[in-house]
């Protein structure tokens, strides 16, 4: 059982940090997804230290942390193994003037494993290689047009992107009119979408799997209609790479794209992301062809040698599968615990749990059924009392069985708060502050 004397959390040191950080920097945070619109007034704004699958605050509370550092942390904090790699590495120094050989080994070790990668290139931050493979689609087919899945939250920050959401203040109409949209599962509408703009859309970028699997046949008429259109097909496998299966989502699926882009859990939380794909469209960005050149990706601290040792050790851990099997088995328990729990209170019309094992998600509707945005919060902020962090569900090869008990347990404390809150009709008196707010919104 949790100590009930963790209802009770002091975040007076964190609280000091927020203001010092506002006054610094915009937002108080470097990626918007940490800000404090994204979690309840009472919650911890900084962590301090890591290790497994625990966090502590600047205060001294210890959580339970489902968050993973934006689900980059797959293998668990401060895992062993990876950090030996490292502090190796690092005695070595961590950035020359020529490449590291571990720019090579790494390489290989995705060539190896990555149904689509013939050829790879690093860089630091999943933006990086998903804007590199958009620009080496338009220099391959001499076209403008980006189309990507609606239904899927984020591909970058630069303004192929960003100027498709309600946040594009900065981008020019010119640059927003050059990405269009198709929906998830729905091979018709892209059908449309190319025909619409026939000569016109130089690649399709989708994550091959998100929230929901793709349907029975879905992926395979997406790659058939990107062949017969001439299109280069994008899998943005920032999040699924490597938490579907050691050889990503395409290899689970059973299709591969042209490109794909792989991140987060590749160095399990050290930075790096990787652009892979066919040699004859990844050659554009090498120096051994007589095309006009593609400055692909140029960044000083791509070849990093303590990430690369981090990604070598990360992969290697990763290779035999057993660390994803244990992912999945473990989003099942914890799925299947949730969605009992909130039957038992009456609330499975309101609060559930969802999409595939290994990377579910929970869903809070308020009393018409409607996304209730301060629900959710009211949730976070219960199961923060109970010393569980789970602003999203980012399982680690860490997690246990007791990490699930202690969840439901802290989960089955908060459901009697979320029942009252529905049969009041508000979260007022309950909720400490405001409710959580869309990272993508047009004001604050």
């Amino acid at each position: 059982m949790i100590d009930d004397l963790k209802t009770m959390l002091d975040f007076t040191e964190s609280n000091r940090l927020r203001e010092r950080a506002k006054h610094l920097i915009p937002a108080g945070v470097h990626t918007y997804s940490k800000g404090d619109d994204q979690f309840p007034q009472l919650s911890p704004g900084f962590i301090v230290r890591g290790k497994g699958t625990k966090v502590w605050d600047p205060d001294g509370n210890e959580f339970l942390d489902w968050g993973m550092g934006l689900r980059s942390v797959i293998l668990g904090h401060a895992y062993e193994p990876v950090l030996a790699a490292v502090r190796e590495q690092l005695e070595l120094g961590s950035n020359f003037v020529r490449p590291s050989p571990l720019e090579a080994d790494v390489a290989e070790l995705l060539v190896d494993l990555i149904p689509s990668a013939e050829m790879v290139k690093f860089a630091k931050n999943g933006s990086d290689v998903t804007t590199a493979a958009v620009k080496l689609a338009r220099a391959f087919t001499g076209r403008d047009l980006v189309v990507r899945c609606q239904d899927q939250p984020f591909y970058s920050v630069n303004d192929w992107f960003i100027g498709d959401t309600p946040v594009n203040a900065g981008v020019p109409q010119a640059i927003q009119a050059l990405t269009k949209r198709f929906r998830y599962n729905d091979a018709n509408h892209l059908e449309q979408v190319l025909s619409e703009y026939r000569g016109q859309v130089a690649c399709v970028i989708l994550e091959p799997a998100a929230t929901t699997a793709p349907h029975p046949g879905f992926l395979e008429r997406v790659r058939e209609l990107t062949q017969i259109h001439g299109v280069v097909l994008i899998f943005d496998e920032m999040i699924s790479g490597f938490r579907w299966h050691p050889q990503g989502a395409q290899h689970y699926y059973g299709v591969t794209p042209d490109l794909s882009t792989f991140g987060k859990a590749l160095a399990n939380g050290f930075a790096l992301s990787a652009l892979v794909g066919r040699r004859d469209l990844m050659e554009l960005g090498g120096l051994d062809h007589d095309r006009e050149r593609v400055f692909l990706l140029s960044t000083t601290n791509g070849g990093e040698t303590h990430s690369l040792a981090a990604a070598k050790a990360t992969i290697e851990a990763m290779r035999d599968g057993e660390a994803t099997r244990r992912i999945w088995a473990t989003g099942q328990k914890l799925l299947e615990g949730f969605n009992a729990l909130s039957r038992e209170f009456g609330l499975a019309d309101h609060v559930r749990m969802e999409g595939l094992a290994c990377s579910p998600y929970q869903i809070f509707l308020g009393p018409a059924g409607e996304v209730d945005l301060a629900l959710r919060t009211l949730y976070l902020q219960e199961t923060i009392r109970h010393g569980v962090l789970v602003p999203y569900i980012a399982i680690s090869a860490a997690h246990s069985d007791l990490d699930v008990e202690h969840t439901l347990e802290a989960s089955r404390k908060a459901m009697p708060v979320l029942l009252e809150a529905l049969e009041r009709g508000s979260t007022d008196g309950l909720l400490v502050g405001p409710a959580v707010k869309p990272v993508f919104r047009k004001y604050n």
